[in-house]
C-alpha cells in the first residue's frame, strides 16, 4: 500500500493521520469540548434531521457566536481535510462518490462511539454537517488539481517554447 506510494501520497498518509489523531482528541478526550472522564447519566442524542441545525441557526443569538461556529461551522471544517486528504492517499476516493460514502461513514462512526461510550452526543446533523464537510474538503481537493495540472501545462509548454 505505502511501499508503491508517490512522495505526495506519503506525505499525504503522514499529515491524514496527524488530522485523525487530533480529530479523536478533540472528539473523544478535550475537556474544552466537555469530553473529560466524566460518564454523563443523562446523554442526550438527536435522531431527527436538521433538528440541532435549524436550533443553532434560530437561536444563534441566544446560544451565542462561539457556541454557533463551533457547532455549524466547526462541524463542517473539521471534516474538510477528511474529504482533501482521502484523495491524495486513496486512488480509489478520487471519485466523488467514494469520498462521500467515506465522509458518511467515517461520521457515523465517531457518533456511534459518542452514543456507545457516552462521550459527547450522537446527533444526526452532526453527521449531515460532516459529511458536507468532507463534500467541501474533496471539492477544495478538485480545485486543486485543476490548477496543478493548469499550471504544469503551461510549465511545459513554455520549456517548449524554450527549447
Amino acid at each position: 500500500m505505502i511501499k508503491n506510494a508517490t512522495k505526495r501520497q506519503k506525505m499525504g498518509w503522514v499529515i491524514f493521520l496527524v488530522y485523525v489523531i487530533f480529530l479523536v482528541y478533540f472528539l473523544f478526550f478535550s475537556d474544552y469540548f466537555g469530553r473529560g472522564s466524566h460518564i454523563r447519566e443523562n446523554y442526550a442524542y438527536n435522531l431527527v434531521p436538521f433538528k440541532e441545525i435549524r436550533r443553532f441557526i434560530v437561536y444563534r443569538k441566544v446560544v451565542g457566536l462561539e457556541s454557533f461556529l463551533l457547532n455549524i461551522v466547526g462541524n463542517i471544517a473539521g471534516f474538510m481535510p477528511f474529504g482533501f486528504f482521502l484523495p491524495v492517499i486513496s486512488r480509489r476516493s478520487r471519485r466523488f462518490f467514494n469520498t462521500v460514502l467515506l465522509s458518511f461513514l467515517f461520521s457515523l462512526s465517531i457518533e456511534t462511539i459518542q452514543l456507545v461510550f457516552k462521550v459527547g452526543s450522537f446527533d444526526v446533523d452532526d453527521m449531515i454537517l460532516n459529511t458536507a464537510g468532507g463534500i467541501l474538503g474533496y471539492i477544495l481537493y478538485k480545485i486543486v488539481q485543476r490548477i496543478r495540472v493548469r499550471r504544469k501545462r503551461r510549465e511545459k509548454a513554455e520549456k517548449s517554447i524554450l527549447h
